[in-house]
């Protein structure tokens, strides 16, 4: 085989809409995800995929500027790329975390397209066909001409909307996205989930927008209920920490615990009972996998954490949660919340909760140009949405913890 060498990096910002705008803690994702996907391109005419995050001029500089370090780079060679693009010893002064997970993923890419086989099978062969999804739950605002102008504030259309995706995805785990909503409020909500699906798990995340006392009076009053974990009800390793020996329901993380120092830290002095890795915010998916290692021998739980992923980036979490022996919880993914995809074919499907890990080489996914270039236009004509607003409340910002709740009785809708 003739060694692969890197000739190019081309990201592209894309804006894809939603069916509905997500409230969460922080502000809102106004109907659409704005997303960078990169093109990593060899001398020998393969082009590797990746994905990220945001977008716009400085997150494409970014990606440009990575070309002088990765010109030349054998893709196969994983482990020098970590240290040439994200040095961990210089992070300090170099964070590039995201952008080398973006390369990472174009790397395996080529890597499984050069020989002809999935990127599970380069990283030990899958253990599962299928990987389980939780429905991810969000109070809403319906999106003006969007699918059913979907709408929800309400114990009521919380459920009648987890009983739509239940309908047509097979959920069998639920997962309410809170602090949006005073903690009375969201306790009605997520206590009308358990009553509505007695034989589901449950999940509950508010985004660490709580105090610790909050927390805790929020996660006695769920006790009850068929708890998966209580994911960032507080901030923080000491708040989790005192939650967790409160509260006789396992805690779970994904913004406290987030790099291998950390992960060193609660396993010494436990605050987090189930780790969830994002194939992102770990830098790629060789090191969740190094971490659900670490958990495994810990026997710390392990998830997988969804980022708003485009087509190219669940393929890395259908990957990881392939190769994975302790996937001990249903996955996240935001993604039946997306009304389109940038991936020939479309959106992947949900059959019985789960989404079928692809087989073809590489990812086992390629770009629909048609939709990248309709979804690079879109941004361009709309540009980006500050993800810490909320359209309905332009004045306001979020604090925590939190004192200052959103009206559930605001009706609002978004206009793109």
């Amino acid at each position: 085989m003739v060694a692969q060498r890197i000739v190019d990096i081309r990201p592209t910002t894309v804006t894809v809409p939603l069916t509905s705008a997500l409230r969460h803690s922080n502000g809102c994702h106004w109907g659409r995800f704005v997303r960078t996907v990169v093109e990593v391109e060899t001398d020998q005419g393969l082009i590797g995929l990746g994905e990220m995050g945001g977008g716009g001029e400085s997150a494409e500089a970014m990606f440009r500027g990575l070309l002088p370090y990765l010109k030349g780079h054998n893709p196969f060679e994983v482990e020098s790329l970590r240290w040439k693009i994200a040095n961990p010893t210089a992070s300090l002064y170099n964070n590039r975390t995201q952008l080398l997970a973006a390369i990472e993923f174009a790397c395996l890419d080529i890597c499984g397209q050069a020989l002809g086989v999935p990127v599970y099978d380069l990283l030990g062969g899958k253990l599962r066909e299928r990987v389980e999804f939780a429905s991810y739950l969000f109070f809403t605002y319906p999106v003006e001409g969007r699918r059913a102008a979907i709408d929800v504030r309400t114990p009521e259309q919380l459920v009648a909307e987890a009983t739509r995706l239940k309908e047509e995805c097979g959920f069998r785990s639920h997962k309410l996205k809170g602090g949006v909503f005073s903690p009375d409020h969201e306790l009605a909500c997520y206590e009308a989930l358990g009553e509505a699906f007695p034989e589901d798990k449950l999940r509950f995340d508010p985004n660490a927008q709580w105090s610790m006392e909050e927390a805790i009076r929020f996660g006695k009053a769920i006790e009850p209920l068929n708890n998966d974990y209580f994911e960032d009800p507080t901030w923080g390793l000491n708040g989790m920490r005192r939650v967790r020996e409160a509260v006789n329901i396992p805690t779970a993380t994904n913004t406290v615990v987030v790099n291998f120092e950390q992960l060193s830290a609660n396993v010494l002095n436990p605050a987090i009972d189930v780790i969830l890795l994002d194939t992102t915010f770990w830098g790629g998916i060789r090191p969740c996998i190094k971490a659900a290692g670490v958990c495994e021998t810990f026997q710390l739980g392990v998830a997988v954490h969804s980022s708003g992923e485009l087509g190219i980036q669940l393929a890395t979490m259908l990957h990881l949660g392939a190769v994975i022996p302790n996937l001990s919880h249903a996955a996240d993914a935001h993604y039946h919340h997306l009304a389109d995809d940038v991936i020939k074919g479309g959106l992947m499907r949900y059959q019985g909760g789960a989404i079928r890990v692809p087989d073809g080489p590489g990812l086992g996914v390629q770009l629909d140009r048609d939709k990248l270039g309709e979804y690079a236009e879109l941004y361009k004509r709309l540009g980006g949405y500050p993800y810490d607003r909320d359209p309905a409340r332009p004045e306001w910002y979020a604090i925590a913890p939190g004192t200052e709740w959103a009206d559930p009785g605001l009706e609002y809708t978004v206009r793109l």
